[in-house]
């Protein structure tokens, strides 16, 4: 086989990928994408994204499929209504956004390969079933179980576990449900969409295994009269163990970096925000790890909590309830759990 070459491969064509690609390519980069799925951006997910993490602009309206001021928070001795007058979250669909930012990234001038699975990294080669591609830079946007990640010899011990069913029908409030008792330092939730919802949990896998945290969910779901049996159920590992960003020409970006909230599971403003922060250290390549100071800020914060209410469990019910009450009076404005605006900028 032939070896194809690349100034950037760019392993995954999720947010964080595809928002690298595109800044790269328009900056008259060489680069290449390469996707193991046959399409860019399905991924099981709740599909919201904070208005604090948004730029003017930076989505088109009509992939917003809800945009939400008010926002339902549901704990064991709280139920209230948190109030903006500006969308506090939005809902998107995944492949969606995977399809219009994959447009984006060959519009600059990437190309984007799917159905191709990396299968190991020789010195500054990508070996995968589709042929070898030499590479200048590599980035890892492959998700929690990236293959970059495990080549740089990276542990993952710090992750939480999301599961979701798309739920046909309208559904006027987006719902977080704080159940210590059931979910840990998790929630459940309901994400209205245009037409459906998406209804699931997330929670961190050292306390809580798939199969219960699946069974646990489907139990708070009959409470709710949510009926969730004849939606696909579909999850994922959502990382948070961040070791860094940048190692010599190799970069991780989104999840494949452990960028994902560890309190929320949050993770595409985050793989967005980090992709262009990883394009922009490749655009000035003087060796410094991409800018990603705003990010790290919460990410620290948010896995600080977590571990607090993981390990503690009897002290973190009472801080869950703290935090949910210091949201209801304003002392905590949602902006706290969300990236600042500020984004590494399109060169």
């Amino acid at each position: 086989m032939s070896t194809s070459s690349a100034h950037t491969i760019i392993i995954g064509a999720g947010p964080a990928g595809l928002a690298c690609a595109a800044m790269l390519a328009s900056s008259g980069r060489e680069v290449l994408v390469l996707e193991r799925l046959p399409c860019a951006g399905p991924k099981p997910c709740a599909g919201g994204i904070p208005n604090g993490a948004l730029e003017p602009d930076l989505l088109p309206p009509e992939l917003l499929e809800r945009s939400f001021n008010r926002q339902r928070i549901i704990t064991p001795h709280q139920n209230f209504l948190l109030h903006k007058n500006q969308p506090i979250i939005h809902t998107v669909n995944r492949e969606k956004l995977g399809a219009w930012m994959r447009q984006q990234a060959e519009e600059a001038g990437a190309v984007v390969l799917t159905g191709t699975r990396g299968r190991r990294i020789n010195d500054r080669v990508l070996v995968t079933d589709q042929g070898d591609f030499r590479f200048k830079y590599l980035v890892g946007a492959d998700g929690s179980n990236s293959l970059v990640r495990r080549h740089l010899g990276l542990p993952l011990e710090l992750a939480g576990i999301g599961i979701t069913h798309q739920v046909p029908g309208h559904f006027p409030e987006m719902e977080w449900h704080i159940k210590p008792a059931l979910f840990g330092s998790g929630y459940a939730w309901i994400f209205p969409h245009r037409d459906s919802a998406s209804v699931g949990v997330y929670a961190f896998r050292g306390r809580l295994r798939s199969h219960l945290l699946r069974d646990r969910l489907h139990q708070w779901a009959e409470q709710r009269g949510v009926d969730i049996g004849g939606a696909r159920t579909r999850a994922s590992l959502v990382s948070f163990d961040y070791r860094g960003a940048r190692f010599g020409n190799l970069f991780l970006a989104g999840d494949a970096a452990g960028l994902a909230s560890g309190l929320t599971g949050e993770g595409i403003a985050a793989a967005i925000y980090s992709g262009r922060a990883v394009a922009s250290a490749i655009l000035d390549d003087h060796g410094q790890p991409p800018d990603l100071g705003t990010l790290l800020a919460r990410h620290a914060r948010h896995r600080r909590l977590v571990r607090f209410i993981t390990r503690l469990p009897r002290t973190g019910r009472p801080v869950l309830e703290t935090l949910a009450l210091a949201l209801r009076w304003g002392v905590l404005p949602p902006e706290t759990l969300e990236i600042v605006k500020k984004q590494p900028s399109r060169r």
